[in-house]
């Protein structure tokens, strides 16, 4: 019999951190893994498999907004803007660099500086609205 703390801590869901914490419930939760453990033995070596998908493949958990940051973002979405000027655009890239711990940066592309910075940051920003 389980002692009541393992048994709790068995029951939780714990969130995937990659692709192959995905890949792992998935094949457990269809059989595969069982079929592969009975094909392939104990060491079937689907644990090795498991990381190195979760480090090619890693689920980016964005940063909290800081005060400044939150601020900053509320009077930029609360205009309509048809255009982003070059200091605009580089705050919004300062922000989203860090809280995504991203890379991003300056471009002429307005639709990818739209798609790819803008909805992130406003999917962000609404997160603290609700």
């Amino acid at each position: 019999m389980q002692s009541k703390s393992t048994e709790s801590t068995s029951n939780q869901k714990v969130k995937s951190t990659g692709l192959g914490d995905t890949v792992e419930k998935v094949f457990k939760a269809t059989g595969v893994a069982a079929a592969a453990k009975f094909i392939l033995g104990e060491d079937c070596r689907c644990s090795d498999r498991r990381e190195v998908l979760n480090k090619v493949f890693p689920y980016k958990k964005p940063e909290c907004l800081n005060e400044k940051e939150y601020n900053f973002l509320t009077a930029f979405f609360s205009k309509n803007h048809s255009r982003v000027k070059p200091n605009e655009q580089q705050a919004l890239l300062d922000v989203y660099n860090r809280v995504f711990k991203d890379k991003v940066q300056m471009t002429s592309c307005s639709s990818c500086f739209l798609n790819n910075v803008l909805k992130k940051l406003e999917r962000v920003y609404k997160e603290y609205k609700v």
